[in-house]
């Protein structure tokens, strides 16, 4: 494990604390760029042997030398942490994480492109109907199987959740399979499939690089005065990216003027 990539990294996030303009880095209104403690390696072991998996080690250098959570990407970095004895993530989408599949590779493989398409085809619209009731069971039924395709907890498995970025999108890091280690986009809640998120090569990235991108831009733009114009350099496969007037950044996690206070809560 290289912990050099590490060093000096809680320092960084925390001299951003008290620093002015540091309230227009996207996300800060919600984690403050505080950190949680670190986890000490017997903690690690036994978080490890709990979920049954050895964490990405990039992600394990994350936990030993910056933070068990805390400031980060968007709205933070999920927290891991032990309650009445039992680790596990917490945050905003934290409960989709099957703890105990956990060790499962996570599967490459999205949703049948052509299925989606097809169902999105065949989505009810309530104009179609002559009163609200056959529409109302025509959708329901529609849901059912749109979220057993998209929304199958067998889509996830041998992933964390491990960050939100507002209105139900998330980011998740793989811990098992060929992807292991690697930061996945999570847009199912506005019908997008998962995808793996690139960078400017169209090069996945991995946890670290996740991160310390974040941070360098989050740097840039506090030092910039909270100005505009620092960009997070990310963006995820295929046409999937952020919409800067949702209050994001192509691949990003800035946001316009007002979006904070409209989506700290992960709401519309």
């Amino acid at each position: 494990m290289n912990d050099a990539i590490w060093a000096g990294v809680r320092q960084r996030v925390q001299a951003l604390r008290d620093r002015p303009g540091h309230d227009a880095v996207f996300g800060a209104i919600g984690h403050g760029f505080a950190l949680e403690d670190v986890l000490d390696p017997a903690e690690l072991a036994a978080l490890e042997d709990q979920v049954g998996v050895e964490l990405p080690d990039e992600y394990r250098g994350f936990l030993l030398g910056v933070g068990a959570g805390g400031a980060g990407p968007a709205y933070g970095v999920f927290p891991v942490r032990r309650r009445q004895g039992r680790w596990g993530w917490e945050g905003d989408g934290a409960t989709l994480v099957e703890v105990n599949r956990l060790g499962e590779p996570f599967p490459r493989r999205c949703a049948d492109p052509e299925r989606l398409r097809a169902l999105l085809e065949q989505r009810p619209e309530e104009e179609d109907f002559e009163g609200t009731d056959g529409f109302d069971d025509a959708i329901e039924s529609w849901e059912r199987e749109w979220e057993s395709v998209m929304w199958s907890r067998d889509r996830t498995v041998g992933a964390i959740v491990i960050a939100h970025l507002g209105c139900a999108l998330r980011h998740w890091l793989v811990v098992s399979g060929p992807e292991r280690g690697l930061i996945w986009a999570d847009h199912r809640v506005d019908d997008e499939d998962l995808m793996p998120l690139l960078d400017d090569e169209g090069t996945p990235v991995g946890f670290a690089a996740w991160y310390l991108t974040w941070l360098t831009e989050a740097e840039r733009r506090v030092a910039e005065g909270g100005h505009a114009g620092a960009r997070d350099r990310l963006t995820c496969g295929e046409d999937c990216v952020f919409d800067e007037e949702e209050g994001f950044a192509e691949g990003g996690f800035e946001e316009e003027d007002g979006a904070g206070e409209r989506d700290a809560a992960g709401t519309r």
